[in-house]
């Protein structure tokens, strides 16, 4: 007896799997023919399709002996990374771009449209077709190694003549502004140490007219000291001679009662009327002062007579002579003589050796710089020049055709499963009418 023959059970969705593979089988005519549609059309456009290049010109940082030069001055720093920060910031710049561009119009005057103005070309050149490029720093805070720029241009476009003219360009904008900055620094210490001067100057000025004001009113304030002194002592003597002729007025006055006529002494006066005594010699010793009358008459209407004629009493008192000599020296200051005649008087301001250091020290380095060739002033190593490319960037054909043919097999295979599902459906629906 024979076995019953079992077949392998096979689900729905496998089922209808299976027919859509079959029925894609037989659509393979379809695929092809949309493959290859897709396929030439993609290659139609590869040959069609304008050819874009592109070219990059890479910046390294310069030599610290680049810059030495300029750094020894000391009026300005600039470290090589600085340098070229400062040229990769002119490259991004639009309004260099922008006068470059107007200085060369002929470099895109394939690609500008009628009546464009180069603003609108350059907005879409920095769209398109410009961009910076860098080196990536390994560790954070680590300097970029070099940085750059790159331009994708269309065929009949000469990028190299661009990329490199706007290079030039930003490194000579630079290099005239920093020799702009270097004459303004020189220009405006030179202008603060003429400041500082004149400002010394000023206080010196101020301190020498002060000084010898303190000194003239030191001197008047002594002159009119001794003057005062003197006029007093004068008038102390001149009462001390009026009490002198008083006191001899008084003397006379008795010595004439007394008949005294030649200077005499008591003891002498109170024997004059002794006689026949011999001849003796006589010694007084007295320890009281003999009054003024003693003198006699004659000698003391003299002695009058000489102080009334008497014209000044100045001779008296050494005192007198020591002040007119103080007032005669008072008459003329020689400091301030000295302080009014000085000539070249900035030797006598302040710091004036410093100030002047610093000034001849300018002065050197602006006749310096003006002799200083800037255009031979290296900011930037150029490390690559934009240099013509070998082959276009876009449209790179091999992909163009990959992809078409991708698509065209993806398109063929979707048309093709729409048919295959419309077929089986028709289908369906023959056999339920049948039954």
């Amino acid at each position: 007896m024979n076995a019953p023959l079992i077949r392998p059970y096979r689900s729905p969705d496998e089922i209808e799997f299976l027919a859509l593979l079959k029925g894609l089988w037989k659509q393979r005519n379809l695929i092809v023919v949309i493959a290859f549609i897709s396929v030439a059309l993609a290659a139609i456009y590869a040959l069609v399709a304008t050819p874009q290049y592109k070219v990059q010109s890479v910046l390294r940082p310069a030599s610290l002996k680049d810059l030495d030069q300029l750094n020894e001055s000391g009026v300005y720093s600039l470290t090589p990374e600085e340098s070229l920060g400062r040229v990769i910031g002119s490259l991004g710049s639009y309004s260099l771009r922008l006068a470059f561009l107007e200085a060369n119009p002929e470099l895109v005057q394939s690609i500008r449209k009628a009546d464009e103005p180069l603003g609108q070309l350059l907005d879409r050149l920095n769209h398109e077709g410009f961009s910076l490029v860098a080196s990536e720093a390994r560790k954070p805070g680590e300097p970029v190694t070099y940085q750059g720029i790159s331009f994708t241009y269309p065929e009949g476009v000469d990028g190299v003549a661009i990329t490199n003219g706007l290079v030039s360009a930003a490194v000579d904008q630079e290099r005239k502004r920093l020799q702009e900055d270097m004459e303004v620094l020189v220009n405006n210490r030179l202008s603060m140490l003429q400041a500082k001067v004149s400002t010394e100057k000023a206080r010196y000025d101020a301190g020498k007219s002060a000084r010898i004001a303190e000194l003239l009113e030191g001197d008047q304030l002594a002159k009119a000291s001794f003057q005062d002194e003197l006029k007093a002592l004068r008038q102390q003597l001149l009462a001390a001679r009026q009490n002198r002729i008083k006191t001899l007025d008084e003397a006379i006055l008795i010595a004439e009662k007394l008949g005294i006529v030649k200077p005499t002494t008591p003891s002498v006066m109170a024997e004059s009327g002794k006689a026949g005594q011999g001849n003796f010699i006589r010694t007084e010793v007295n320890n009281k002062e003999t009054p003024l009358y003693f003198m006699g008459t004659d000698a003391l209407m003299a002695e009058r007579a000489a102080l009334r004629s008497r014209v000044s009493d100045d001779f008296v008192e050494p005192r007198v002579a020591e002040l007119q000599a103080k007032l005669s020296l008072l008459e003329h200051n020689r400091q301030v003589e000295v302080l009014k005649k000085r000539g070249d008087e900035e030797v006598y301001f302040k710091d004036i050796v410093k100030l002047s250091g610093e000034r001849a020290k300018l002065e050197s380095l602006k006749v310096e710089f003006a002799l200083l060739d800037f255009s031979k002033l290296r900011l930037v190593h150029i490390d690559q020049l934009a240099s013509p490319p070998q082959e276009p960037v876009k449209p790179q054909r091999f992909l163009i055709l990959l992809g078409g043919l991708v698509l065209g097999l993806i398109l063929g295979a979707g048309v093709a499963t729409v048919r295959v599902m419309i077929l089986h459906a028709s289908t369906s629906i023959r056999q339920e009418v049948t039954a």
